[in-house]
């Protein structure tokens, strides 16, 4: 009984290669977490993208609105290009409101529904739309994001 209890008490007390023991099991957990981090900082990424696009954008608007004017085509053309958007993902259309109304509509108001005394407020709204695959949804973990950026500019 002796003889066997000492190889496995030495065998015990050897701490050779416990390093790489220790990083194999804790490596891939480090690789994952740090895949995890760089996948959400994109997320966040092109959500700031998005954001400031829409910031961007209202500025233009509010410019063009004060008289230095771009057609809307060409602010969906700069604003494509410099997203990197497709057509289908960017909208600009113009809205409007009758005096303290909160419902917005695509066509200016007339009679009976708001009365020549009352103003007429025009806005222009744009919509940034994308979607974000994360790689983790090749393993089944969870979906693709979508975004929508929604910036509603009063010119008038």
């Amino acid at each position: 009984m002796m003889a066997m209890s000492r190889p496995l008490g030495r065998m015990v007390r050897c701490s050779k290669g416990v390093m790489a023991i220790e990083t194999a099991l804790v490596a891939p957990i480090l690789a994952t977490l740090a895949l995890g981090a760089f996948d959400v900082s994109n997320m966040l990424s092109r959500q700031h993208q998005l954001q400031s696009g829409a910031n961007e954008a209202s500025e233009i608007i509010l410019a063009a609105a004060g008289g230095a004017g771009i057609p809307s085509g060409d602010l969906e053309d700069i604003l494509e290009s410099s997203l990197n958007l497709a057509d289908s993902q960017l909208q600009v259309a113009a809205r409007y409101r009758c005096d303290v109304n909160a419902a917005l509509v695509n066509a200016p108001p007339s009679p009976p529904g708001c009365a020549a005394t009352k103003p007429v407020y025009t806005y222009v709204q744009l919509t940034l739309t994308d979607t974000y695959t994360p790689m983790w949804t090749s393993f089944g973990v969870g979906e693709p994001i979508n975004y929508n950026v929604v910036r509603l500019v009063q010119v008038s």
